[in-house]
């Protein structure tokens, strides 16, 4: 029997104009580009620190 992977649910809270080129490349790894975007991924430690370099643009809508 397989593992079900975790995932995580991402809503883009906040805006990547006037924030540094890394965060904007960010958002794009992490599939969002415009405010109210949501994007589903698995949960593995390269997605978590995504997440935390733009932890203020973003929020975990659902994790399962």
């Amino acid at each position: 029997m397989a593992k079900a992977t975790k995932t995580i649910k991402l809503e883009q809270i906040g805006s990547a104009i006037r924030r540094h080129h890394s965060q904007r490349s960010t958002l794009i790894g992490l599939k969002l580009n415009k405010i109210g975007r949501t994007s589903e991924l698995q949960d593995t430690p390269a997605v978590r620190g995504m997440i935390e370099k733009v932890h203020h643009l973003v929020r975990i809508v659902d994790e399962k």
